[in-house]
């Protein structure tokens, strides 16, 4: 049976050659791999929203929820037993992992990553998992690209290229950012490609995330409503939001890898979950917009409703108590990195972008609501919310095209360009004056040694 597909597979890859050169083939596997990706995207999407919407049905919207502090421990657990028993693989930190594999020169990577990071980012993100769905679907696109590459039998440097355009497509598919996607396999995969491989990575990238936009019914997944007319008088609390996204972007890393190097310390996988359930939960029980990835609170904020920020918890009775909000959005701020960190390092299958655009929107409210409140100004607080969610991706990740590419598009804010620019320049500006750390490529040698070791476990 296997020697009959492989031969199957051996004649495909003749009629290939014989009939369509390779420069022109890889624009069209290009077009199927983003559709691949886009749709599997979009499962991802709908399976956590199905399932945290199923868990969290049954929330008191005011009051404290016991349940919050429990959901996020189970699906730490479900997920560490999913990928030691069931998959026998550690799938946590998948762009890592990606960029390992890559600077390698691993480019077979197995079929069953096709498809398995989608299920067990369902479980940690579904329970509650603070992070995002980025990392588990990029590892997915790359998957996708691989194996399609080597079905049809093309060369390494080939079957590379078509790995940078599935994880491409990915985060396409996940954002419906076509251009988002791009840039994540140009400055954060660095990937070293030619004018035409760059062209191909655009029409995956297009493709994946007109197929993820199609099937979602053709709405974006941070909708927002009128788009008022930026203020070029602000430009000065725009660059002062830049300043304090840089300074919160290097205390989101500092804490990120301090709760890192503190779960790393633990060995015994159970433990490790536990430890890194607990530290999550108790942060989502006393901060609820922290469960999940969150995109649903951002998009109220973004468009006025400021409710969500304090629903479902012990805080919610104070909504309309403007310095409570305040004190408990600086706590959401204060907390996120501990729960990501704790999400992404605790044995939870997730990603690291969603949740700085997350704290990025905080931020920029914390910031406008503090210089109205404190200074008696004006300034739009929707539009700064925006903003910082640049800002922060800019400087937590370090990639400040991608933050500002990948904003515009995700809230369809093309208006705003000039301001998500400046903010995201600063805000990586501020961070390179501290610190010349990469956010991933300075911890993959420690984090491929860590993954060998639990995956062993």
């Amino acid at each position: 049976m296997v020697r009959l597909k492989e031969k199957s597979i051996g004649r495909l890859a003749v009629l290939r050659r014989k009939y369509v050169s390779d420069k022109p083939f890889m624009f069209i596997l290009a077009a199927v791999v983003g559709i691949f990706a886009g749709t599997g995207a979009y499962i991802l999407k709908h399976l956590i929203g199905y399932l945290s919407g199923w868990l969290t049905s049954g929330l008191r919207p005011e009051g404290a929820n016991w349940l919050l502090l429990l959901l996020p421990v189970c699906g730490i657990m479900l997920t560490g037993i999913f990928c030691r028993y069931v998959l026998h693989k550690n799938l946590a930190h998948g762009v890592r992992q990606l960029m390992a594999d890559l600077r390698n020169k691993d480019y077979r990577l197995s079929p069953r990553l096709t498809f398995i990071p989608i299920l067990a980012s369902t479980l940690t993100l579904g329970f509650g998992g603070s992070a995002g769905s980025e990392g588990p679907i990029a590892y997915t696109g790359a998957a996708i690209g691989s194996n399609m590459a080597r079905m049809f039998r093309l060369s390494p440097q080939m079957m590379m290229i078509m790995i940078g355009c599935g994880a491409g497509a990915g985060i396409a598919g996940i954002f419906k950012a076509p251009l988002g996607g791009a840039l994540f396999t140009l400055e954060v995969l660095r990937m070293e490609l030619t004018t035409m491989s760059v062209l191909v990575l655009l029409v995956c990238t297009i493709t994946a995330a007109m197929t993820a936009f199609v099937l979602g019914g053709c709405t974006m997944d941070i909708p927002v409503g009128d788009i008022a007319v930026f203020d070029a008088t602000l430009i000065p609390c725009v660059i002062l939001l830049g300043v304090f996204c840089g300074f919160y972007s290097l205390y989101y890393s500092y804490i990120m890898k301090m709760v890192e190097r503190w779960l790393t310390k633990i060995r015994n996988p159970w433990v490790l979950n536990i430890a890194g359930g607990l530290v999550l939960g108790v942060a989502v029980f006393v901060f609820p917009a922290l469960y999940g990835e969150g995109y649903g609170v951002v998009g109220k904020v973004l468009n006025g409703d400021f409710a969500p920020i304090a629903a479902d918890g012990m805080f919610s009775w104070g909504i309309t108590d403007v310095r409570l909000l305040l004190l408990v959005v600086a706590g959401t701020l204060v907390v996120k990195c501990f729960a990501t960190s704790a999400t992404n390092s605790g044995g939870g299958v997730s990603g690291d972008f969603a949740p700085t655009l997350f704290a990025g929107c905080m931020a920029g409210f914390l910031f406008a609501s503090l210089m109205n409140y404190v200074f008696g100004m004006t300034l739009p607080v929707e539009q700064f919310a925006l903003f910082g969610m640049a800002g922060v991706m800019a400087g937590a990740i370090r990639a400040p095209l991608m933050a500002l590419v990948l904003t515009s598009e995700m809230a369809a804010a093309f208006d705003y360009f000039l301001p998500l620019m400046v903010v995201s320049a600063i805000s990586f500006g501020v961070v390179r004056l501290f610190t010349s750390d990469d956010y991933y490529r300075s911890r993959m040698d420690r984090n491929n040694g860590l993954l060998s070791k639990v995956a062993k476990q």
